[in-house]
């Protein structure tokens, strides 16, 4: 899937589809982004500048380290996991 394709993806769902990880939970906290700005981005993608998709553990799933950038220095990056069933699972928002 292309950078266009995953944006697109990600604009087919609402706030309530959007599972975040106890670990992404603890992350975020870490590095004080607020998980409604990390909602907001997936959303909103027009932020999305850089996907790389990566090996999932399960068959079903899609996996991808997304860069959202707010400036020429400063991006945060939200690994999001797909599959068949559930919405996006979204992993270790980085700062």
């Amino acid at each position: 899937m292309n950078l266009e394709e995953l944006k697109d993806k990600l604009r087919e769902y609402s706030i309530k589809d959007i599972i975040i990880t106890d670990h992404a939970e603890m992350q975020a906290i870490v590095r004080d982004i607020e998980l409604e700005e990390v909602k907001n981005n997936v959303l909103h993608p027009e932020k999305l500048v850089f996907a790389k998709e990566q090996e999932a553990k399960k068959q079903d799933e899609k996996k991808y380290e997304c860069y959202f950038a707010y400036s020429k220095t400063h991006a945060h990056k939200y690994v999001m996991i797909f599959n068949s069933v559930l919405p996006p699972d979204i992993c270790h928002p980085l700062k």
